[in-house]
């Protein structure tokens, strides 16, 4: 299991959302390129997100960004610099380069609850976003495992036979947010404390 997998997140401190699910092919609105039919689905979709005044490009953004407290690493991240001082447009692989010796202590437990508050800013603030899963009434949504050589351990889902076959937990939590129109969350006290590190550094 790669260093990066957050499944023992899940089991330890999600149950609810921890376990393997399997879905009719047929029945299925599965993403996984954002240039794909359902891409919209996918946290790397371009699509603005605004928080406390500050604009991130897509909820992968803001998710990755909730990952860090530091003020240093907060700004480095931000500006696109990785832990060996490369300059990176992918806000996933930057955020990684600097795990998880810099992440919040506490991310393992508030992780779930994390990309629950960017799915819900991403659905009030994207009518495409919102369209789309209005669309897909009547399917199960399923994230494809980008990489098929890896384990579909937390996110995503892989095909087997004639079934999507995963824990497959950004689907589960498009459809939770379809079916209720939101979304239920706790995030601690200095959830958005690396919000007020980044309007220090705007001057705002």
């Amino acid at each position: 299991m790669s260093k990066h997998s957050v499944a023992k997140f899940i089991e330890k401190n999600y149950p609810e959302y921890w376990g393997i699910s399997s879905y009719p092919a047929e029945e299925c609105a599965v993403f996984c390129s954002t240039h794909e039919e359902w891409g919209i689905f996918s946290n790397m979709a371009a699509s603005a997100i605004v928080v406390e005044g500050i604009e991130f490009k897509s909820s992968e953004h803001l998710f990755q960004m909730m990952k860090f407290n530091t003020p240093d690493i907060v700004k480095r991240v931000w500006n696109g610099i990785t832990a060996n001082e490369k300059r990176s447009g992918n806000i996933k692989m930057t955020a990684k380069s600097y795990e998880p010796a810099n992440r919040r202590a506490d991310w393992g437990a508030m992780i779930v609850d994390a990309i629950k508050f960017c799915m819900v800013q991403k659905y009030a603030q994207c009518p495409e976003f919102r369209n789309e899963l209005e669309r897909s009434r009547g399917l199960y949504i399923v994230e494809k495992q980008a990489n098929p050589k890896k384990q579909a351990d937390a996110w995503s889902a892989k095909l087997c036979g004639n079934e999507w076959v995963g824990p497959n937990l950004t689907g589960r939590l498009l459809m939770e947010l379809r079916d209720n129109g939101t979304l239920t969350y706790t995030l601690p006290d200095d959830a958005f404390e690396f919000i007020a590190i980044l309007k220090e550094c705007n001057g705002n």
